[in-house]
């Protein structure tokens, strides 16, 4: 038997598995952009961090305002929550391919709060 909990519960999952996944694919496209003007440009490492920072607080708060607009009620948490979500993943991608970011704790804990609050903001605006 499935009550009206158990439905609310699996569209709230999906709505942010959506969301990441939008995340996810506007960084790829970031980045992407990010590549094509340090080829053509030859950007010094200044700005190719400034324009890493702006992906990051770009796709954390896509992420959350997806998940607000989807889930429309404590949006603001669960942007958060997509926030929080984008960083584990991101930090477990950058895990396994070999950059170890976590020596960097400082640019750890920056990356941690930009992603959160990105996300949070987009959930609070959406």
């Amino acid at each position: 038997m499935d009550n009206g909990k158990t439905v609310r519960k699996k569209k709230k999952g999906v709505v942010c598995i959506a969301a990441l996944f939008a995340s996810y694919f506007m960084t790829a496209v970031m980045l992407l952009i990010l590549a094509l003007l340090l080829y053509k440009m030859d950007l010094d490492e200044s700005k190719i961090a400034a324009g890493i920072l702006i992906v990051y607080i770009v796709s954390g708060f896509v992420g959350g305002f997806l998940a607000g607009k989807g889930i429309g009620s404590k949006k603001y948490l669960w942007g958060l929550a997509v926030g929080i979500l984008y960083f584990i993943i991101l930090m477990g991608i950058s895990a396994a391919s070999g950059n170890i970011l976590l020596q960097e704790g400082v640019h750890v804990l920056t990356t941690v709060i930009l992603c959160a609050g990105s996300g949070m903001m987009g959930g609070m605006l959406s």
